[in-house]
């Protein structure tokens, strides 16, 4: 019984959260919904499984074999959680389609559209999109508007993964980010990202009230009964909450002025940072400016740079790997590095963490430079 007895403690703290996340998307806090989730993937799935039931509802009870073929959407840069969840879901990966972006990472509104018209043509249906609001490597934001009317005109879910970005809508100087969001129909955000509460805490929001509750009610009378002497809408296991202690003594010791100042204060480090990788030599941003608070960026050594560009980018394919394993044995530093589809290994700042200085940057481009020429 501790399960869901346990679970009357926070109720006004949940629901406290809960009614700031929707008042920062823009949503009326009297018809939304929400639950707290273990980590972002399960809002995602949470949030598609939700579409699906709110479209076909049978499918709840009778499964995928009474529905049409489903199909999903995505960009091709977003979080694998999507084509994830459309696998657990029964919808396939094979029928979540990723859309192609821009050279920033952004979602192109007009290939998402005529990928839905194609699919309506070869005999699928449309049923979920998914825009990103920060994507994991370039922190791209996906023209949400654009794709807002897309799903509009063709009737189809809107979900915003804002796992990454979420907390931008906390900013009034950098929010127009997501102009928009309040038209999606679900929104993931991680708080302990952006916001940095404690692991994990991710929420999925729904506009519209109820969806979670029919989607997912299971009506276990061993745990939820209906005859016990307080509200029974405290119980929230048919919703699976979870995770809501961290958010609120975050919400509570930061406030919404110390959220402002931190996520501007990253905001101001980025900035900062680009400009000291354009201005010192051997740099060059992979996205100029950083769309977010993701610098990527490859160091180029003097002995490389007079090479054409196919065999500096073959060269440069292994610098961002021995640079990084020269700090790590040093012990000064520790920064990651990925490619991208035809780009080479970049390496990929992350400037979200609220102790980093003007100085710690500034150590940062000269050791990187000072380890690239020794190499």
């Amino acid at each position: 019984m501790k399960i869901h007895h346990t679970q009357l403690k926070i109720p006004s703290l949940r629901d406290g959260v809960m009614k700031k996340m929707w008042e920062a998307i823009g949503w009326d806090t009297e018809k939304a919904d929400g639950i707290f989730a273990p980590g972002g993937a399960i809002a995602n799935l949470y949030a598609m499984l939700a579409a699906r039931h709110h479209m076909y509802p049978r499918s709840k009870h009778l499964g995928v074999s009474d529905l049409p073929t489903l199909c999903t959407f995505t960009s091709e840069d977003s979080h694998y959680s999507i084509k994830s969840a459309a696998a657990v879901s029964g919808i396939g990966t094979d029928y979540c389609f990723n859309i192609p972006v821009d050279s920033c990472g952004r979602m192109i509104p007009e290939a998402l559209e005529a990928k839905i018209v194609q699919c309506k043509k070869d005999g699928l249906c449309p049923f979920f999109v998914s825009a990103t609001a920060g994507t994991t490597v370039y922190g791209a934001w996906d023209p949400i508007e654009k794709i807002a009317d897309i799903c509009e005109r063709h009737k189809l879910w809107f979900h915003v993964d804002a796992a990454w970005g979420g907390g931008v809508l906390l900013s009034p100087e950098h929010r127009y980010k997501l102009s928009g969001i309040e038209r999606a129909n679900s929104v993931t955000w991680n708080p302990h990202k952006l916001m940095g509460a404690l692991l994990q805490c991710s929420a999925v929001l729904l506009r519209q009230d109820g969806i979670l509750f029919q989607c997912n009610q299971m009506s276990a009378d061993y745990l939820f009964m209906q005859d016990k002497p307080y509200d029974c809408s405290f119980d929230t296991g048919d919703k699976a909450s979870d995770a809501v202690r961290p958010a609120q003594r975050h919400l509570q010791a930061m406030g919404t002025d110390g959220f402002r100042r931190q996520i501007n204060q990253s905001f101001d480090l980025t900035a900062y940072m680009a400009e000291q990788l354009r201005k010192t030599e051997g740099y060059e941003l992979v996205v100029d400016p950083p769309e977010f608070l993701n610098v990527c960026f490859w160091y180029i050594p003097q002995s490389i740079r007079g090479f054409d560009e196919k065999e500096k980018m073959a060269r440069l394919e292994k610098i961002a790997p021995k640079i990084k394993a020269k700090m790590m044995e040093k012990g000064t530093t520790m920064v990651g590095y990925q490619p991208d589809k035809q780009r080479p290994n970049f390496f990929r700042m992350i400037l979200s963490n609220q102790a980093i200085t003007t100085d710690d940057i500034d150590f940062l481009v000269k050791e990187i430079a000072e380890i690239g020429e020794s190499l």
